[in-house]
């Protein structure tokens, strides 16, 4: 049986009209605005998906390798979406895509996949929106929020959900990123000398600086503050979740994530979140598999190591 609290989620979401569910007959349809959405952001190639053929279709999951093989959805595991125009209840079509879990993951959270929003319906808030909609359905039914992933090598992907304010949760298999009720709002201010401070919101909802970074001869330079240190407030997880988070805000800058030789020896310790390090790690193995696979890497990097 489907956990009730997800399918109560799912009740909300089709109640809304700018969410329409997948119908029958229209599986094969979502599978290639997903194929689109995989091609633009792996061979950063712009498709509209309404216009593959059927030969079309094979040659670019031909060129995606396994990342592009047709793969049959069940909606037991989750539920798929058309993402309609805000004003449009008179048939134009969709112009997104976004799917939901059924099952909540790790610490009661559903998890995002296909996330798309077609090209010419672009930058009028649609993709927010959507992920708006799935966080307040989930805290409306007791759920503490959402978690996708993304992957290193899709730059313009991981800086809009950096700009929307989600934590890095995890960088395992990929970015893990989340939008969840126990973690606070956080910003991230650059300094006249260059320092990166992450600063996250107070029980009064003031933004207090919680870690600095900078830079000295090409190392990273990481300082914890009062209130990461001591603040009675804080979780683990949120002092965990700071570090990664602004690890990877340093990453999209092109900034040094190594402290120095003894803390980089460690960097595997952290293979699956934690310091900086890690994610330097993680970044190097990103690229190479995206390389492998035919990808076009795209990196603040420009193909230099980050250790």
């Amino acid at each position: 049986m489907k956990d009730d609290q997800a399918l109560r989620v799912h009740e909300r979401l089709a109640a809304h009209p700018e969410l329409r569910p997948v119908a029958f007959g229209e599986g094969r349809r979502f599978g290639l605005w997903d194929l689109a959405s995989l091609a633009e952001g792996a061979l950063g190639e712009c498709l509209d998906p309404d216009s593959l053929t059927v030969t079309s279709e094979k040659r670019w999951r031909l060129r995606l390798g396994a990342a592009g093989r047709e793969h049959t959805y069940e909606d037991e595991f989750r539920r798929r979406y058309w993402i309609c125009a805000p004003e449009d209840r008179r048939g134009l079509g969709p112009v997104g895509t976004i799917a939901v879990g059924t099952w909540p993951m790790g610490a009661g959270a559903l998890g995002v996949s296909s996330l798309y929003v077609h090209p010419v319906a672009r930058r009028q808030g649609i993709a927010s929106a959507a992920l708006d909609m799935v966080y307040e359905a989930c805290r409306a039914e007791g759920l503490y929020g959402f978690r996708l992933e993304t992957y290193w090598t899709w730059q313009r992907t991981v800086r809009y959900y950096l700009r929307r304010g989600l934590w890095v949760t995890s960088w395992k298999h990929a970015l893990g990123l989340g939008r969840l009720s126990y973690l606070p709002r956080y910003e991230v201010r650059e300094g006249e000398e260059g320092e990166l401070t992450f600063l996250v919101a107070d029980a009064e909802g003031r933004f207090v600086p919680f870690l600095v970074a900078g830079s000295d001869d090409g190392r990273l330079r990481l300082r914890e503050t009062e209130e990461y240190r001591c603040g009675a407030d804080r979780r683990d997880s949120v002092r965990l979740y700071a570090r990664s988070t602004l690890a990877l805000h340093l990453a999209v800058r092109g900034r040094p994530l190594v402290r120095g030789e003894e803390e980089w020896a460690k960097a595997h310790w952290s293979c699956d979140i934690g310091d900086p390090e890690g994610l330097a790690y993680k970044i190097g193995i990103f690229e190479r598999v995206a390389r492998d696979g035919g990808w076009r890497v795209e990196s603040p990097y420009a193909g230099l190591p980050v250790a």
